[in-house]
């Protein structure tokens, strides 16, 4: 064989291996997919349980007679929806490592459905933060170091005032944000309901006073000189971090400032500055078209759970 013939051969070869053939090509972006649909929330949730299904004493691969003991023990100290949450990480760990899935056989679904029927299924709210918990909150608040203070001041407002999710707080970055005469406008690039990364605005206006979260956040950025990038960040001894917080760090912040004003923690979490601002427009009479442009609930359904309480403790009797 010539010496070219044999580098063409070769390049031909080389061609091939970086290419692939056609099926490990769509192998690989199937893949890809997959992994893109789950959320990084998600990812972190699947982690965790298997960690704790394995720090009990589980393994992968399990049996179905190891996974019943483990729900039957779990079945008093967690609630419903986390044991389904822990049954789908055990089920993905089996299927993806070539396993044969023990969560779908008899005795499983069993035990499961025995666990629903004792204990229920009804989920435990978060108590929503109202506007007289969140003014409490923020004079504690002040009480703590000055860039400290000033970041969870502006959690607290922004969060409120935006009616955000814990894991859209942590993202908001300052090239998000939009100033208008009348207040800023935030971008959420992707959330919990929009994993394709659509993105929607919240408006936030100006308000009164020491409460006002316009104002709070300015205050925030001129202490903390933070001017790009993400905007709510770890802060230690007063040293402001390159990293975001965590979602778990803001419900940390919550608890914490709950506890500062009496208010039981365990009763609050991450969720509870958005279920305050439905709770509070439900009381303030808002109409639900103009509490969902805020939250970005895509129907009256989920909105609902917060505001038919306020409502029926709102009439009259018949007698």
């Amino acid at each position: 064989m010539s010496t070219r013939s044999r580098a063409e051969n070769m390049n031909e070869s080389t061609s091939n291996k970086q290419k692939g053939t056609p099926d490990q090509r769509q192998t690989l972006t199937t893949d890809g997919y997959l992994e893109a649909a789950l959320s990084k929330a998600s990812k972190r949730a699947y982690a965790s349980d298997l960690r704790e299904f394995v720090k009990w004493g589980g393994s992968i691969p399990s049996t179905s007679e190891q996974v019943a003991t483990y729900l039957a023990e779990m079945a008093t100290t967690l609630a419903n929806a986390t044991l389904q949450r822990r049954m789908i990480s055990i089920h993905k760990a089996h299927t993806e490592a070539g396993y044969e899935s023990p969560v779908r056989t008899p005795k499983v679904k069993q035990v499961l459905a025995g666990i629903s029927r004792t204990f229920g299924t009804r989920q435990v709210r978060a108590r929503p933060i109202l506007k007289d918990d969140l003014l409490e909150m923020l004079v504690m608040v002040d009480q703590q170091r000055p860039v400290k203070a000033a970041r969870d001041k502006a959690l607290l407002l922004i969060g409120f005032a935006g009616a955000f999710r814990r894991s859209e707080l942590v993202a908001i970055r300052c090239e998000d944000i939009t100033e208008y005469p009348s207040g800023i406008e935030v971008l959420i690039q992707r959330s919990k309901t929009d994993q394709e990364g659509v993105g929607r605005t919240v408006f936030i206006p100006y308000a009164n006073g020491t409460r006002c979260p316009v104002a709070a956040l300015k205050d925030y950025k001129t202490i903390s000189g933070i001017g790009i990038g993400f905007l709510f960040r770890a802060v230690h001894q007063e040293h402001v971090s390159e990293s975001p917080l965590t979602p778990q760090s803001v419900a940390l912040i919550l608890k914490a400032a709950a506890k500062r004003v009496g208010v039981d923690p365990s009763a609050i979490s991450g969720h509870s500055l958005r279920a305050g601002y439905c709770t509070q427009a439900a009381i303030a009479g808002r109409p639900q078209w103009e509490i969902r442009a805020q939250t970005g609930h895509k129907s009256d359904l989920v909105l609902a759970r917060y505001i038919r309480p306020v409502l029926s403790r709102m009439t009259e009797s018949l007698l």
